[in-house]
């Protein structure tokens, strides 16, 4: 076990969080920070490191209690604005997943110009207090005798409405290209033939899993910033893997860690739960997240001092390779390069655009250390990191 020459615990960053003795700083500050002062005097210095991501995450969804009709209905079928959620949860808890489309959409025919309405956008209608159509049917019990209802569902009115997101905030994404003749529409966006472009998903730096790469801080009962309101993390993320090749700094070169996230859909901000139709592919949820980074000890405080010219990510071929099964890389980019606007694949000078928002990950990250700094916002001692699951 490594012996740290600094060592500070949660319970003691919380009293100065609420003696207002906190110092906190994003994570995009922390880099000139250890640079100038090395990560010993830094960690003596800086108690929390805020960081963000703001992204579609389609393994996103929400668990919505419609309340109970009269007579009472155990739903077996249920459809919101259209959209079909999931109802094998008890007699009248819903489950509306964000890439769900209606049964009507064909799913497997590309349709380049048509606008996709799914289940993002029923969780964004909510949010923003917008009424929602529903029409639920069951096969009707002794207990449960109602057949039919149709309504209005209203976000406050609702007894209950949880965001609850099995994949959210990847640690490590691909850079997609696109190899082949034609243009490709994807959940990484329109990608042009013979390398006309290239997009990546990742906030690199600033993004919350690049700042503790072992995951020795983020946990089960994290508290995070989710939707704009206070969530937690709830368990490890789907796809959620640590066995991956990883840099000198510890980050991964290639997709890693992911989280599983919970919180109030009631107290949550349409400006960070927003919804969104990817041409030729279908719907997804942009969700902004921050993770705010103790810095227990000076390894912590190098960890969170992680630059984009440190970051890399594997240049995939979505035209051919992915849709394939093949696990071909045609190389990395840093994010550096990344954010800079260009990157060369196979000899080839590419345009690269982002998929998630730098400018509102650091908002993210500025919002989360200003609520620290008031006082309102607490660190979740995890149960168990997720390096220990």
């Amino acid at each position: 076990m490594p012996v740290f020459k600094v060592q500070k615990s949660y319970q003691e960053i919380n009293e100065k969080i609420k003696r207002g003795k906190v110092v906190v700083v994003n994570a995009e500050e922390m880099i000139d920070i250890v640079e100038e002062r090395g990560a010993i005097k830094a960690a003596q210095e800086i108690d929390v490191v805020t960081t963000g991501t703001f992204g579609a995450m389609c393994s996103s969804g929400a668990i919505l209690n419609v309340g109970h009709t009269t007579p009472k209905m155990k739903i077996s079928r249920a459809k919101l604005n259209g959209v079909p959620a999931y109802c094998g949860l008890a007699a009248v808890d819903l489950y509306i997943g964000a890439s769900e489309l209606p049964d009507e959409d064909p799913r497997n025919t590309v349709y380049p110009g048509e606008f996709r309405y799914g289940g993002a956008h029923v969780i964004q209608d909510l949010v923003m207090g917008k009424p929602v159509e529903m029409e639920a049917w069951a096969y009707g019990t002794d207990c449960y005798p109602r057949r039919y209802f149709q309504t209005e569902l209203l976000l406050h009115e609702l007894r209950n409405a949880i965001l609850f997101n099995p994949r959210n905030a990847y640690q490590n994404y691909n850079c997609a290209v696109n190899s082949t003749g034609r243009t490709i529409y994807t959940y990484m966006g329109v990608l042009k033939p013979q390398f006309g472009n290239a997009t990546y998903s990742t906030a690199g730096q600033i993004s919350p899993l690049m700042n503790d790469p072992y995951f020795k801080t983020i946990g089960v009962g994290t508290r995070i910033f989710l939707g704009g309101a206070q969530g937690f993390v709830a368990f490890y993320g789907t796809q959620h893997t640590m066995d991956v090749p990883r840099l000198p700094n510890g980050t991964p070169t290639e997709g890693a860690g992911t989280l599983c996230v919970i919180g109030d859909l009631k107290k949550m901000d349409p400006q960070w739960i927003v919804a969104a139709s990817l041409q030729g592919y279908g719907a997804s949820l942009y969700v902004g997240i921050g993770v705010p980074i103790p810095i227990l000890n000076e390894e912590m405080a190098r960890f969170t001092a992680v630059r984009d010219e440190e970051l890399v990510a594997q240049i995939i071929d979505y035209g051919s390779d992915y849709p394939n099964g093949v696990n071909r890389s045609l190389g990395t980019a840093t994010y550096k390069e990344l954010k800079e606007g260009t990157i060369v694949v196979q000899g080839k000078t590419v345009h690269a655009t982002p998929m998630a928002s730098y400018p509102k990950a650091i908002e993210i990250s500025n919002l989360l250390k200003e609520e620290i700094r008031k006082g309102r916002f607490f660190l979740g001692e995890p149960q168990a990191t997720l390096s220990q699951l």
